[in-house]
């Protein structure tokens, strides 16, 4: 006989109380688990019962004043399924009818010797094992109960033929059906026609007992609506291994979808992007191991591996091999590690190369959902910075040639201007004027040149300037002869004063000079800078391009610099200037791009 796990403690009533103790000693023998408590009379047993708790009662049949039937109907009132063992000398059949009906587990007619025991006892632990699986299975089922209706999830409950019989509240508010009205009805009501062909294959597993199985479908909701949820099915089957019903779990996941799909498209989109930059690119995560590398980032450091195979690789074994090709390679390794230890911004590091080329550092960090990241990026600058040397070596002679028209030209065209001026003071010569006019315009030239040369595209400090005032200012500077004036101006503007007049006074005596006879000169605001027309004969359409080339007048008197140094002006504040033509058929420039001082606009 196999020995129960647990104690079984066993409520026997007999009124012959040799018996009954006999009895006792033989049961707890046979079980080494039994534990036998005794009662003589029904009166007594029902007070044993109410004070204890019994796993199995065993009573005779005939006692004085009340049965053992009168007993087991007294003891359901209290304990409707605790095992009730019928053990009595009354053999007859009336007896075991009345018995069965009135509900006992189980009968047993007294015997002669002392095997009767060994059946009680195996009876009283068949009983006993079959009441407690029974309480664990309805625990089991009260729990399960419990958690469908309280689960956070959606649950589905189909019969074997999957046929919805089942759904908790949760599944309700998902798909927006009650459990009755999908009562009876299959899955397809609530799976949309392009996931038919799934769902049919994992029912058709289902059925045969296969395992559990997940699955993303889409569903359809009472009102129509498409949704995707995430499935979690799983058999249920019998002893014999058949399938008795199916549970399913599941949750909407209809916006977790679009997210990772969205993520899907922003890291292929990423992932593109950083294929295809000039730069060399390198991402990591928070442990130091690569997000995203590029083919640029490896060819910049001579690494023949391909840059999908560096996925997931250790960045500080990585920044190792690049720092082969790095003249300072143990500083390389050194200024990584300081980077990622500060996480602040740098651009523009110098990294020189073994190789005669130079790369441009920046380093970002970056945050990640799991920590700081870090973001590099390379750019070959070699051939910038021999740019950049050589238009340094071209300033340089631009700035020698500067000084030698400033100090040889100007010293000696000063000797010629005043010899001539002395020579119009003896004789009144058409040749002498023409020569005067010349050597003015010489004079002219070189002041223009060394404004193009030495000043370039440096502007000085910047500060709120009156437009109106300033172009009043450049007006009396110059000679305007029969030329008139119209402005009305009220703006400040934010520039390098002494610049900005450069550019105004060129601006004013273009259109003097081109203008012809008593041109009308026109300043005016613009929203975002001003503009300088007049009413002369204009630029051709075809010449608008061409007119801030240095050299190009149409002028007699004109250097052929003034609008270029206009152009050199405005861009060196970073404005823009354009032509066009005036209301009044003249020449129109707009300086646009312009910065106002605060509360001017």
């Amino acid at each position: 006989m196999s020995e129960l796990v647990d104690e079984v403690v066993v409520l026997y009533v007999d009124d012959d109380e040799d018996f009954t103790e006999l009895t006792a000693v033989f049961l707890e023998r046979e079980c080494d688990r039994f534990r036998v408590e005794t009662a003589t009379s029904v009166a007594e047993g029902l007070n044993r019962a109410g004070d204890s708790t019994f796993d199995c009662v065993v009573s005779d049949y005939d006692m004085p004043e009340r049965d053992g039937l009168d007993f087991l109907e007294a003891l359901r009132e209290d304990a409707p399924d605790l095992p009730f063992i019928l053990f009595t000398g009354e053999g007859s059949e009336e007896v075991a009818s009345d018995a069965i009906s009135a509900g006992v587990t189980d009968y047993l007619q007294k015997e002669q010797g002392t095997g009767q025991y060994t059946v009680l006892a195996n009876r009283i632990e068949n009983a006993v094992e079959r009441h407690r699986s029974q309480r664990a299975l309805e625990a089991s089922e009260q729990r399960l109960s419990l958690f469908i209706e309280q689960s956070p999830l959606g649950v589905l409950e189909y019969d074997s033929d999957f046929q919805i019989i089942g759904l908790n509240e949760r599944g309700e508010e998902i798909l927006g059906y009650t459990e009755e009205e999908l009562r009876g009805h299959s899955w397809e009501v609530i799976v949309a026609d392009d996931s038919y062909d799934n769902v049919d294959a994992v029912t058709d597993q289902l059925a045969v007992a296969e395992g559990g199985y997940h699955s993303i479908d889409e569903n359809v909701r009472k009102d129509g609506e498409h949704i995707r949820c995430e499935w979690h099915n799983r058999v249920i089957t019998d002893d014999d291994g058949e399938v008795v019903g199916i549970i399913s779990l599941f949750q909407d996941v209809t916006e977790r979808v679009r997210r990772e799909n969205e993520l899907e498209r922003t890291n292929a989109l990423l992932s593109t992007l950083i294929r295809s930059l000039p730069v060399g690119v390198l991402a990591e995560n928070s442990d130091r191991t690569v997000l995203a590398i590029n083919d640029r980032l490896l060819e910049l450091f001579d690494i023949s591996e391909p840059s999908t195979g560096l996925i997931g690789a250790d960045c500080r074994e990585l920044a190792r091999k690049t720092s082969e090709l790095v003249v300072d390679s143990e500083g390389f390794v050194e200024r990584v590690d300081e980077l990622i230890a500060g996480t602040e911004s740098v651009h523009n590091e110098s990294v020189a190369l073994t190789n005669g080329r130079t790369l441009n550092r920046s380093y970002e960090p970056i945050e990640l959902p799991d920590g700081t990241g870090h973001l590099w990026m390379y750019r070959d600058t070699t051939e910038q910075r021999e740019r950049e040397q050589q238009l340094q070596r071209q300033n340089e002679r631009l700035s020698e040639f500067a000084s030698v028209v400033s100090h040889d030209l100007r010293n000696p065209l000063n000797v010629a201007a005043g010899n001539v001026e002395l020579a119009r003071e003896d004789h009144e010569s058409e040749r002498l004027e023409t020569a005067a006019r010349a050597l003015a315009r010489i004079d002219d030239l070189i002041d223009d040149l060394l404004t193009l040369a030495r000043k370039g595209d440096n502007v000085g400090e910047r500060e709120p300037v009156s437009l109106g005032t300033l172009v009043t200012d450049c007006w009396e500077t110059i000679e305007t002869g029969d030329a008139e004036l119209q402005t009305d101006l009220t703006a400040t503007v934010v520039a390098d004063r002494s610049r900005l007049q450069q550019l105004i006074e060129n601006l004013v005596r273009n259109s003097i000079e081109h203008g012809g006879d008593g041109v009308v000169v026109t300043v005016g605001e613009l929203p975002d800078g001003f503009y300088v027309e007049d009413d002369g004969v204009g630029i051709a359409a075809d010449r608008r391009d061409s007119v801030f080339q240095a050299g190009q007048t149409t002028s007699r008197t004109g250097t052929g610099f003034g609008l270029a140094i206009v152009k050199q002006v405005a861009e060196a504040h970073g404005w823009t200037v354009s032509v066009t033509e005036s209301d009044g058929g003249g020449a129109r420039f707009e300086i646009t791009g312009v910065t106002f001082a605060a509360g001017d606009r």
